[in-house]
């Protein structure tokens, strides 16, 4: 901890002498004053997260600059209107009739006027660009959807069909009983079809994701790579709002830097803060931390594709010359729950008494030398260079791993990358393990079971582990089918031991989320459903100037 807060003084100072962010490293921000600086950790690789499974395009994107047609409440985790004001079920399970709202108006920008307000046209055009291979825009910027894709959600879709301009009817080939709640997710946002028929004609489709255009809170407005992004209110939301006038994301990728940022009041809110800087937060009378139960997973994945680690043996004594707990200890610093599954107790299909591997050297070196495994061998592991709240420190998990399997006989190599080339290249299969995990983007199990593991899964590279197992596609299959949550526990129950026969990963913890501010800043919800939102966020000194206007 002493070297800890030696480090961060060297910051302050660093930062004081310098005079201020803007002066040091020469970025275009202004000082706005009804405004908030949010320091986020890495560039969003798009501004449209149909395309991205990422937090940090999440954050940057989902709940600022787009609306969705239907919202989870992030208090109770409810399914509430969007950009639909009501919805009907069919008795069977597969029709949903959505009556949009009316008014609702998309952003005026530097690049575009909009000349309507959002309709049924919209929706239809946001749906069927990812679910339809032929539709003009689904190859634009790469012609991949990883959420809908490893869910299978273009299949599930039959038709989408507009009845009037205010009214929209989705059919499903099958039922599906996480179906609104895959709407609610950030992912699900819907976009301006006239600005993209727009962007089609003059021959430019690309900039459809690069300058978006939403219905959301805040538009669009600047990004530098590797220095900031800028919003600005929307002041035509269709939500009442009180809110900032400006918001800046500035990216710090340094969690040390962000630290020293926020205590600095360079910035009012920070991504990601360490173990360590949460003793520092609480200790601060100017500063706020919030803290929530985690919908998210971090585990060690392994790439069944390969040989070794195409055997399950092989797997489990990875895992059995792990000591898991001393992993929690040492990375998570008593912030997070050992996890017996890949679903976090804040679940319904949680299950207390899922089988689990504990920590046996002796057995884990017997199974190695009965698969034949050479007394040399050398893996790697590959380690997340971002932080998260599923695994706040990848590089760290990964060393303390290498020291266990290093008693077993195995040589580790860990390998880190750039974030966006370090997902690139899992995707493509390049690694042998890798040390990552995943937040969920809705309350339902299926958001755990069907990304991480299922065979669709892997194109879209949500699969870490590369694992396509028939009989585990089929469970899954068959939970949806039902809304009886006890039929689908008992079905997830069966999904959770065929994880551990297999053992394709190895569920290692569930953290707890934190969000810290500055003391003035207030509105501050964490989500566990999705990326951060600033709608309702406000400054405090805003409020109490506002109420003596009025006064």
């Amino acid at each position: 901890m002493k070297s800890y807060l030696a480090n961060l003084s060297r910051i302050l100072i660093a930062l004081l002498l310098c005079g201020c962010l803007a002066a040091c490293e020469k970025r275009d921000i202004q000082h706005i004053k009804n405004a908030v600086v949010y320091c986020s950790e890495s560039n969003p690789s798009t501004f449209n997260p149909q395309l991205d499974t990422s937090s940090t395009t999440a954050d940057a994107t989902a709940h600022q600059i787009y609306d969705r047609l239907l919202e989870f409440n992030p208090e109770n985790g409810r399914i509430e209107p969007g950009l639909a004001s009501s919805w009907l079920v069919s008795d069977d399970g597969l029709t949903y009739t959505f009556q949009l709202r009316r008014g609702v108006e998309f952003h005026t920008t530097a690049y575009f006027t909009p000349s309507r307000s959002f309709n049924a046209d919209d929706v239809i055009f946001s749906i069927e660009r990812w679910k339809n291979e032929s539709h003009p825009y689904h190859h634009v910027n790469g012609g991949s959807y990883p959420y809908f894709d490893s869910l299978g959600l273009a299949d599930t879709i039959k038709e989408v069909r507009r009845i009037n301009g205010y009214r929209v009817e989705i059919t499903l080939d099958s039922p599906d009983s996480s179906f609104l709640a895959n709407l609610a997710t950030d992912f699900s946002v819907m976009l301006s079809a006239e600005y993209a028929m727009k962007l089609l004609a003059e021959g430019s489709p690309s900039r459809l994701d690069r300058y978006p255009v939403g219905t959301g809170p805040f538009k669009f407005v600047q990004f530098r790579q590797n220095q900031f992004i800028r919003y600005q209110r929307h002041e035509s939301y269709f939500r009442p709002s009180q809110g900032i006038d400006q918001l800046i994301f500035d990216i710090t990728q340094r969690s040390s830097l962000r630290m020293a940022k926020l205590i600095t009041g360079e910035c009012d809110a920070v991504a990601f803060p360490s173990q360590n800087d949460l003793v520092v937060i609480e200790e601060r009378e100017d500063l706020s931390l919030y803290e929530e139960p985690g919908l998210n997973i971090g585990y060690w994945a392994f790439n069944t594709s390969k040989p070794p680690f195409d055997n399950p043996e092989v797997r489990k004594a990875l895992a059995l010359a792990v000591d898991k707990t001393s992993l929690i200890d040492a990375v998570y610093l008593g912030q997070a729950t050992r996890a017996k599954s890949i679903v976090p107790s804040t679940s319904w299909a949680y299950e207390s008494g899922a089988r689990e591997l504990g920590y046996n050297p002796v057995r884990a070196r017997e199974i190695l030398t009965e698969v034949g495994l050479p007394a040399n061998f050398t893996m790697d592991i590959w380690a997340m260079p971002v932080q998260r709240a599923y695994n706040p420190n990848a590089l760290k998990m990964a060393q303390l791993i290498k020291r266990y399997l290093e008693d077993v006989g195995i040589e580790v190599n860990i390998v880190s990358q750039d974030w966006n080339l370090f997902r690139q290249n899992l995707t493509n299969g390049f690694h042998d393990s890798v040390l990552i995990g995943w937040k969920a983007d809705n309350g339902d199990p299926d958001n755990f079971y069907r990304p991480l593991l299922t065979c669709d899964a892997i194109p879209s590279g949500t699969n870490r582990a590369l694992w396509c197992n028939k009989d585990y596609d089929a469970l899954i299959e068959q939970a949806l089918l039902t809304d009886d949550i006890e039929k689908r526990r008992a079905i997830y129950h069966k999904a959770n031991l065929l994880i551990f026969e297999q053992f394709p990963l190895m569920p290692i913890a569930h953290a707890y989320q934190y969000q810290a501010t500055r003391a003035d800043i207030t509105g501050m919800e964490i989500n566990p459903f999705g990326g951060i939102s600033f709608e309702r966020v406000k400054r405090i000194q805003a409020i109490q100037e506002a109420e003596v206007r009025n006064d």
